[in-house]
């Protein structure tokens, strides 16, 4: 009999020790595992979502929310802005790139956004087929919208009145005409509806059945790609335009010091960072996510204690079988090998339970957030995996030292003279 199969007539032999020896582990190992893939996959969505945007313009509120509603899209907005406010606003020298984005509807749940066509380069938007939106009502879907709605070149649909899909109120005389599919990207462009912000203005218009004349005026606005400024607005028109926020980029370091200050307090608008609310939001998870990494390390080390106690009472119990391997030729060092042998058994089989365990529930979590906020969590094998198996095994072989020092130690003649 090999060695291997001698260690798995051991633990077969003892079923009630060995399962809760295997189950603490695999649980230890599910929580800790499932904590650091949450953990990588949110920062990950956050880093690549920000797209390199530096401030927040929108009306004043919670700056977190403006933050999740203008650049997540998994909040509702604070309000609007006044559009030629706004663009008063971007022709400030600090700043590099201003792009308006103006919310209102949605389509099965994924948000039809007026922005300007700087918009999808700052995530790296590249078309699948088709074109840009190119006048009204014209719009360039993310892959994700395509794939779940069965939108494609050409199609017609009616945007549904605000950001929830529940809403009844549909913009049936006013239909979007799909003339692109990005492909995917990874980041929340692969969710949206892009349009531009006239249509967005015209639709609503349109909603509200204004009585004035100046209510349906056509507006021939121009965005300018490179710098995401609008150059061409009617100051004239009866009825202020608005907007929900502008994504901005500063020109130099001397934005951050400057730009939010002045915004804040001498206009009637909201500037928030994005780096300061994710970090604010990352202090408020993080306590959480601590709490939950020392459980799962005390239910590991409560796992090792019991593979210790379980391996050194199982000696006295199987002393006589050891001593019969040394006098059939087996060495003291194959003893050891045995011992240490049945305890990393414990914590690879727990690995590998808790791993299996907290992909399925990652899973899990990933077709939750995914059906309701669109957002899929992407990471299901990480370095940490790897490290987490090592730190495993070295449990396993401390675990299991002591218990096969004493067997391999253990008085051979004494044993059997009993």
């Amino acid at each position: 009999m090999n060695i291997i199969q001698f260690n798995y007539k051991q633990i077969k032999s003892r079923p009630l020790s060995s399962v809760l020896n295997i189950i603490l582990f695999a649980t230890g190992i599910t929580i800790i595992s499932l904590v650091f893939l949450l953990k990588e996959s949110f920062e990950n969505q956050i880093y690549k979502n920000a797209g390199g945007i530096d401030l927040v313009v929108g009306a004043k509120g919670s700056p977190l929310q403006l933050i999740l509603s203008g650049i997540y899209h998994v909040d509702y907005p604070t309000g609007n802005i006044d559009y030629n406010e706004a663009i008063e606003l971007s022709k400030n020298p600090l700043i590099k790139q201003a792009i308006p984005l103006a919310l209102g509807d949605n389509f099965k749940g994924f948000r039809i956004v007026g922005t300007n066509k700087a918009y999808p380069d700052i995530y790296k938007g590249q078309l699948k087929t088709g074109s840009l939106w190119q006048k009204d009502f014209d719009v360039t879907i993310g892959s994700k919208v395509a794939s779940k709605t069965g939108l494609a070149i050409g199609r017609q649909f009616a945007g549904v009145h605000g950001l929830s899909a529940e809403s009844d109120h549909v913009h049936e005389s006013t239909p979007y005409t799909v003339t692109g599919i990005f492909k995917e990207t990874g980041t929340v462009l692969d969710q949206l509806i892009l349009t531009n912000v006239e249509s967005v203005w015209k639709i609503h218009e349109h909603h509200h059945d204004h009585s004035k004349s100046g209510d349906h005026h056509n507006c021939d606005h121009e965005h300018n790609k490179e710098g995401g400024h609008t150059h061409e607005h009617d100051e004239q028109a009866d009825n202020p335009k608005e907007i929900t926020s502008l994504l901005i980029q500063y020109q130099n370091p001397m934005g951050t010091i400057t730009l939010p200050r002045l915004i804040n307090k001498s206009t009637n608008m909201q500037a928030a960072s994005p780096v300061q609310e994710i970090n604010r939001l990352y202090s408020l998870l993080g306590i959480g996510i601590e709490a939950l990494t020392y459980i799962s390390g005390f239910i590991i080390f409560i796992s090792a204690l019991s593979i210790f106690f379980s391996l050194l009472n199982s000696l006295k119990d199987r002393e006589y079988e050891l001593a019969l391997i040394r006098v059939m030729g087996g060495s003291r060092f194959r003893l050891f090998g045995c011992i240490v042998l049945e305890g990393v058994s414990f914590v690879i089989l727990g690995y590998i339970i808790g791993f299996v365990i907290s992909r399925l529930a990652m899973f899990s979590l990933s077709s939750y957030t995914d059906n309701n906020f669109n957002y899929s969590l992407l990471e299901w094998v990480t370095l940490t995996d790897l490290s987490l198996l090592s730190v495993s095994l070295v449990i396993g072989l401390i675990a299991a030292f002591i218990p096969a020092l004493k067997a391999m130690n253990a008085n051979i003649s004494k044993i059997l003279g009993q």
